[in-house]
């Protein structure tokens, strides 16, 4: 299978109508200025002079939350650079972020005519009250009719939610999760709300009208939300959002996140507490007192089953007094294990029987 390298270009707050609750572009991408289309051509040439691996394929993507609502001619010239690598054989195809209420036909036509494969909507929430809440200008009626729309054409589909929002609940997120999957999407991102300088979610925080998830409670609903989009064969291309020189840890001098649920391994967090509560909950339906098990699993999966800085084994072994070996072996399918008990715990019976048997012996 050939690697996949994505080639991102940030055009940041471009046709943007509204200034969501949450969003300065700037900060979070680091772009602090206009891109124009020589800054463009020498971004993607920038990353594929330092791609290695000539047979990966190359997706120029589009970032920035709002790209089918710039100005047409300057989406022309964006899209027209980026096909010109396409028709050269440098570049495999080409992915845009937007918002659900700047999706049309018009739209859509010129973006075939460009050969752009993936088109990803800022969804958010498909609660119309935290939608406002949050300044988003659109309702989820506009999402169902552009993610309708989007596959209708024959591009790929993908969302983007977060959780955390002001006023969002535990039950609000899953809920929406549900409604994204009614949609089909081939893909979805997971942003946990950070607050961020300079926005009016900033403001509200400093006054303590908004309080953040912490990290434990993100990756708790963030570990649902996964799990119902992988049992539903929807892939899960991000959680939480990408480490930058801004985008990093609040006490970090420079950083433009106030507050919020940053980890630099958030993702890890996420996927090592789905590998724990499995693996728990198969220990569990043994019915006995484990004292020592070997988990086998594939070996892209170690990391995530040991957990960021060995949670995972340091967790049952405080929780459960138990030992885990993890074996890697090839032939276990990524996403599969293997359990086995390598030592138990005397049943009290057997415990009884062996302290009289040995009751004064040295």
């Amino acid at each position: 299978m050939k690697k996949q390298y994505v080639i991102p270009v940030f055009v940041p707050h471009l046709g943007c109508p509204n200034d969501c609750i949450f969003c300065n572009q700037r900060s979070i991408s680091g772009q602090q200025k206009m891109m124009t289309g020589e800054d463009v051509r020498n971004t993607i040439d920038f990353y594929l002079d330092n791609i290695k691996d000539k047979e990966a394929k190359k997706e120029v993507a589009f970032f920035g939350g709002s790209f089918t609502g710039i100005e047409e001619e300057k989406q022309e010239e964006f899209l027209k650079i980026a096909y010109e690598y396409i028709k050269q054989g440098k570049v495999n195809s080409i992915r845009i972020s937007t918002r659900p209420d700047y999706i049309n036909k018009k739209i859509l036509k010129r973006l075939k005519k460009y050969k752009v494969e993936t088109i990803e909507l800022g969804v958010q929430s498909a609660s119309d009250y935290i939608l406002k809440r949050a300044n988003r200008g659109h309702t989820f009626e506009d999402v169902k009719k552009a993610s309708k729309m989007i596959r209708w054409y024959g591009f790929k589909l993908g969302h983007q939610m977060m959780v955390g929002l002001p006023e969002s609940t535990r039950i609000d997120e899953i809920n929406t999760a549900k409604e994204l999957i009614k949609l089909k999407p081939k893909m979805v991102r997971i942003y946990p709300v950070l607050v961020i300088k300079n926005t009016k979610l900033e403001k509200e925080f400093l006054e303590e009208k908004y309080t953040p998830l912490t990290v434990v409670q993100a990756v708790e609903i963030c570990k649902e939300l996964v799990s119902m989009f992988n049992k539903n064969g929807i892939e899960v291309i991000r959680v939480g959002l990408q480490n930058t020189d801004e985008i990093t840890d609040p006490n970090i001098e420079g950083s433009e996140v106030v507050a919020g649920p940053y980890h630099p391994a958030f993702r890890q967090l996420v996927e090592s507490g789905l590998w724990y509560d499995a693996i728990v909950t198969k220990i569990k339906q043994l019915n006995v007192k484990v004292k020592k098990v070997q988990v086998t699993i594939n070996p892209q999966d170690v990391n995530n089953v040991i957990g960021h800085k060995r949670e995972n084994v340091e967790k049952l072994k405080d929780m459960y007094t138990l030992d885990m070996i993890v074996k890697q072996d090839e032939k276990v399918k990524p996403g599969k294990l293997e359990l086995e008990i390598l030592e138990k715990y005397p049943e009290f019976l057997e415990d009884y029987k062996w302290r009289r048997e040995n009751y004064g012996k040295k």
